[in-house]
């Protein structure tokens, strides 16, 4: 099981970014994927979730209507899409999964058991 996370960087406040987690060495047609992040000195978060096999999405309601985690055509990626981005989003993003969960809500309430490395997003003037 491999994650791959992607596209991090420096944006200002309020623009857009958008992430990319690429699965691979297992097939993304069933368990829960989901995005989390860490400030510094702060606990890992979940911010958006995707249920596989039925895309049902759950987003924690502090990143609700600026965050929007999908598929593109390529379904072994995982987008998540950020708007409106506020300096309190600044943190490293990681994507994470269980194989043996297949709830979005689930996945963002409870641990994923496989991680990707992270990738930092700084909101920033």
């Amino acid at each position: 099981v491999q994650l791959q996370a992607s596209g991090g960087g420096l944006v200002q406040p309020g623009g857009s970014l958008r992430l990319s987690c690429a699965a691979s060495g297992f097939t993304l047609n069933r368990p829960a994927i989901g995005w989390f992040r860490q400030a510094p000195g702060q606990e890992r978060e979940a911010v958006a979730c995707l249920s596989t096999n039925n895309e049902i999405t759950y987003v924690p309601d502090f990143v609700k209507g600026r965050f929007t985690i999908f598929r593109g055509e390529a379904k072994n990626v995982v987008y998540l899409q950020m708007d409106n981005l506020r300096p309190e989003d600044t943190a490293v993003y990681y994507c994470g999964t269980d194989l043996g969960q297949a709830s979005s809500y689930a996945l963002c309430h409870g641990r994923p058991t496989e991680w990707g490395q992270g990738t930092l997003v700084t909101v920033s003037s």
